[in-house]
């Protein structure tokens, strides 16, 4: 199961050994004088060392280069109980194994941020000058000096993903006298409108207006090419793209098409789908293009913040304080797991629906109906994990979700009510966006366990019975005959099976509702075609 977060220490300080800390990789970690702790140093310590060493310590901090696999972990058993990684990957980790030693891993990737975003802004600016393609031609002793640059004043920056690297780089750009407009669907307005940053409602919105494009999302499946031929020949002529945040959001191949027919004036990148690249990759040998090798993080600021800020929190979880950096996730006691197991899968089922329907909600309101077995509070974060998920740069867990909801600025309502009238129990989650300001939207969407399976029992104000899983068609039409026909025929030339359905509807002849669950996903366009449809009113697909 996940890692259980370390207890409180209760005892008297002044009579309680020290807890140990080994920090084994080069880093800075800063003042190491800590009341209560002993902290050891010692960067590059080779494997056979830390094996020997490990047993006496309860955390270990390392950066990339020690690999903490099994090994390692059982080697440290059974005193060791929290890893922290200093900056944001955890690949070296194998976090599952951790866990289930219930090992707490926690990672700083905070510590990066102004790091990152200053590059991103340092590849918009070197785009816009010619920077690269200058350099090279002056060392090869071509004086050239009729290059013409670009002025970024004035100018309109598109940002990909609104979360706090995107923040920082648009409040750089507007120090720049830039106009910024940002493509954030998880993030609520409140924000856009603290920050000073135009809203773009699609992708498409704003790749058609803007000057340059900088990417800042976490590679999810959704964000995997989401920058691909198509959406770059949506950019104006002479457009600049910087992707400085993940390989393989914007399509590398796609990337180098458009500089080489010149639709893009120039762009710069940080990283690669494969790093690092190999001597023939396309980027090498592209025009226009600058290239850093992945050093976001590499400024010495950054790395003193990390090292000091990772240590903070390793500290503070050893003290039972595990509300930062939280990699993976608690379990929690068998009892209450045995008790509420299925309902913390329909929660995070009915959060990751809700957050397909209504991204970038402000409210949150999750109601439990009838008497559950325990109390069901956990249920509440379980929600908050399935809504957040894909759409920060955290991976949201049982540890951190509350936290990232109020970062987000999400307010959260939880109700009680002792009677269910359809079923013994029941979740009903309520997400909400807009204020007085602007048209306010909702979505309500409700389940129950049947034994330990969720099935979903509402979507807004119709009883449905659907399990939630695969990919899942939500439509709503006039209750006449015909239109689950019409629907299933042109779904069928597609070649697309039906493997379940559920009907819902809040009176005779009046508006109806349907799911389908699909045996494969939907292309935009067959999407729309279903919305053509005279028979449709709306129609949505979520990924459960």
């Amino acid at each position: 199961m996940t890692a259980a977060a370390p207890a409180p220490l209760d005892s008297d300080p002044a009579t309680r050994a020290p807890l140990r800390v080994l920090i084994c990789d080069e880093m800075n970690p800063g003042d190491l004088q800590y009341e209560g702790f002993q902290i050891d140093y010692q960067g590059n310590m080779d494997r056979a060392e830390t094996l020997r060493r490990l047993p006496e310590y309860d955390a270990l901090i390392t950066r990339s280069r020690t690999k903490v696999d099994r090994e390692l972990i059982d080697a440290a058993s059974p005193r060791l109980k929290v890893i922290g990684r200093g900056g944001v990957g955890v690949d070296n980790i194998d976090l599952e194994y951790a866990s289930l030693r219930g090992l707490l891993v926690l990672n700083a990737p905070e510590s990066n941020n102004v790091s990152a975003a200053e590059l991103a802004v340092m590849h918009l600016m070197a785009s816009a000058r010619g920077l690269t393609r200058s350099d090279r031609k002056t060392r090869a002793g071509d004086w050239d000096r009729k290059y013409l640059g670009m002025e970024l004043k004035d100018k309109t920056l598109g940002i990909v993903g609104l979360g706090r690297i995107g923040s920082i780089v648009a409040d750089r750009a507007q120090g720049l006298r830039m106009n910024v407009v940002a493509f954030d669907p998880y993030v609520p307005e409140n924000k856009f409108e603290r920050l000073g940053v135009e809203r773009a409602e699609t992708l498409e919105d704003l790749l058609a207006r803007v000057d340059a494009v900088t990417v800042h999302t976490p590679l999810t499946e959704e964000t995997t090419g989401m920058i691909g031929a198509r959406e770059l020949a949506l950019l104006r002529p002479g457009a600049i793209v910087v992707n400085a945040a993940r390989g393989g959001i914007v399509d590398e191949a796609a990337l180098v098409d458009a500089l080489s027919s010149g639709h893009l004036f120039a762009a710069g990148v940080d990283v690669f789908v494969d790093e690092p690249p190999t001597p023939d990759h396309i980027f090498l040998g592209a025009p226009n293009l600058g290239i850093t090798a992945h050093l976001g993080a590499n400024t010495f600021e950054a790395q003193e913040r990390v090292g000091a800020e990772i240590v903070s929190r390793v500290l503070a979880a050893l003290h039972g304080d595990v509300s930062k950096g939280a990699v993976n996730a608690p379990a929690l006691d068998a009892k209450t797991l045995e008790a509420l197991g299925g309902y913390l899968q329909l929660g995070e089922k009915l959060g990751r629906v809700l957050a397909q329907l209504l991204p970038g909600a402000q409210d949150v309101e999750v109601t439990f109906r009838g008497e559950f077995p325990a109390d069901p509070a956990p249920v509440v974060t379980a929600a908050l994990v399935g809504y957040l998920s894909g759409s920060t740069e955290d991976t949201p867990n049982m540890i951190n979700a509350r936290a990232l909801a109020r970062e987000r600025g999400l307010n959260l309502a939880v109700r009680q009510e002792q009677d269910s009238p359809d079923y013994q129990t029941e979740v009903i989650v309520t997400v909400r966006s807009g204020d007085g300001s602007q048209k306010q939207r909702t979505r309500t969407i409700g389940g129950t366990v049947f034994g330990r399976s969720p099935r979903l029992t509402r979507l807004r104000d119709y009883r449905v019975e659907l399990e939630p899983e695969g990919h899942i068609l939500i439509a709503s039409n006039e209750d006449k005959p015909g239109a689950v026909a019409k629907l299933s025929n042109l779904l069928g030339t597609w070649g697309v099976n039906i493997a379940g359905m559920a009907l819902g509807r809040a009176e005779k002849g009046g508006q109806a509702l349907f799911t389908l669950s699909l045996d494969d996903g939907l292309s935009a366009e067959q999407l729309q075609a279903i919305r053509d449809l005279d028979v449709i009113d709306s129609a949505y697909l979520v990924r459960v």
